[in-house]
């Protein structure tokens, strides 16, 4: 980490602004009906049926969502592994929204089971099933979880540690409680370089797996999407969209927070982004060409104008604007690039798993009901908020060491 710049919760705003309560509102209302979906069933709430077992909640809460928590494994790679120690500043934020992601994906995945009462089956052998990409994507997914929080135990104990201070007849434990933040906080730290990358591996697994689960739909898919290089498709995209969701992310908190954005350290990350997304645009040009697949990008159809938008909006503008070192060098650019490439990656996993499938016998289109969109918007706000209470009480946003002195300083006259 730069001796210049110390994590420290950052309270230079209040909690409820306008813009939270309006968060908030829409988080009761996603939960409102969150809690209607369990109460009454799917049929009540959503548009699934048999001929539609999944739908929005597939390709937004689940999918979507593994995708756009990729910035924890990607950032921890860099700085980690590679030891590119600059980017220890944005480290703990992309761990933070990684963390927040995966419980929220793993949120989705238990609102959209039918018989989400089952789902603790996955722990326990007797109900395996070893050959299925789906019981592979669980496993990876828990353990991945699991890791996350571990990665951010020190954090929490970095927030405690010396200052534990419980009040009344509880005070006794105070330096009980203090000893074993300590002795943990040692711990943690000379294991972490195993939960690290234990999380990079089991991200690349299942980040894959997801694109394998389309794979085993040859007839339901349509040409422009369905391809046995769905696994590594799906790989590269995550990857590619890693860093971007770090720069999207952290300059909207910067705003929201009343930061100065680290500019430079998002325009040094950006500078990645072309030749990651360049080479996904390469295999992908290379894919449609050799399955001989180029007739339906151009027949008019609803497939091929999504399948257009997704490659032009969400892969070819970015790679262009994120290769203009002007562009990377200011705050607006980068936030339009990173945006763009976010945005393309919600476009891709709705394509694949609503716009291009199509049961056999299905009696009409798919469309999500206003609740499952509620419920979709809902989580994302509940996601942001505790985002938010988590930045502003526990050290993982960081600031330049002079800020704090100068806080320090007027507190102090």
């Amino acid at each position: 980490m730069s001796g210049h710049e110390i994590p420290t919760p950052i309270r230079k705003v209040p909690y409820f602004t306008k813009g939270t309560l309006v968060l908030f509102g829409i988080m009761c209302l996603g939960l409102a009906t969150f809690l209607a979906r369990f109460l009454f069933g799917l049929g009540a709430v959503t548009n699934l049926n048999d001929q539609y077992p999944w739908g929005l909640w597939i390709a937004i809460d689940v999918a979507t969502g593994v995708a756009l928590a990729a910035g924890g494994f990607t950032t921890a790679a860099l700085a980690e592994i590679f030891h590119r120690g600059k980017y220890h500043v944005i480290t703990r934020p992309a761990l933070l929204t990684a963390m927040l992601g995966y419980t929220f994906v793993a949120i989705g995945v238990v609102t959209d089971l039918g018989r989400y009462y089952n789902i603790w089956h996955v722990l326990l052998p007797p109900f395996w099933q070893g050959n299925s990409v789906l019981f592979e994507v669980g496993m990876c997914v828990m353990i991945y979880l699991t890791v996350l929080y571990v990665e951010f135990l020190p954090i929490v104990v970095e927030r405690f540690v010396g200052r534990v201070n419980f009040p009344g007849p509880f005070s006794i434990f105070n330096k009980i409680v203090d000893l074993f933040l300590k002795l943990a906080g040692r711990a943690l730290q000379r294991v972490l370089w195993v939960f690290i990358i234990a999380g990079v591996v089991l991200s690349c697994l299942h980040q894959s797996s997801l694109g394998t689960l389309m794979v085993i739909a040859p007839y339901k898919m349509h040409p422009l999407w369905y391809t046995s290089l769905s696994p590594l498709l799906f790989l590269l995209s995550a990857i590619a969209v890693g860093f971007p969701m770090v720069i999207f992310e952290s300059i909207l908190a910067s705003r929201s927070l009343k930061l100065k954005p680290e500019t430079k350290v998002l325009s040094s990350i950006a500078r990645y982004t072309p030749i990651i997304l360049g080479t996904y645009f390469i295999v992908k040009i290379g894919d449609i060409t050799l399955r001989e697949a180029w007739p339906y990008v151009i027949e008019g159809s609803l497939h091929s104008f999504m399948w257009s938008v997704e490659m032009i909006l969400g892969v070819v503008t970015p790679i262009v604007l994120f290769s203009i070192k002007r562009v990377r060098n200011s705050v607006g650019g980068l936030f339009t690039g990173a945006t763009l490439i976010v945005l393309g990656v919600v476009l891709n996993r709705i394509n694949v798993f609503i716009i291009a499938y199509k049961p056999l016998y299905a009696v009409k289109p798919y469309f999500p009901t206003f609740w499952e969109i509620i419920v979709t918007a809902g989580l994302a706000c509940a996601l942001v908020l505790i985002y938010r209470f988590f930045v502003m009480n526990l050290p993982v946003i960081s600031v330049p060491e002079k800020d704090l002195q100068s806080a320090s300083t007027r507190v102090g006259s």
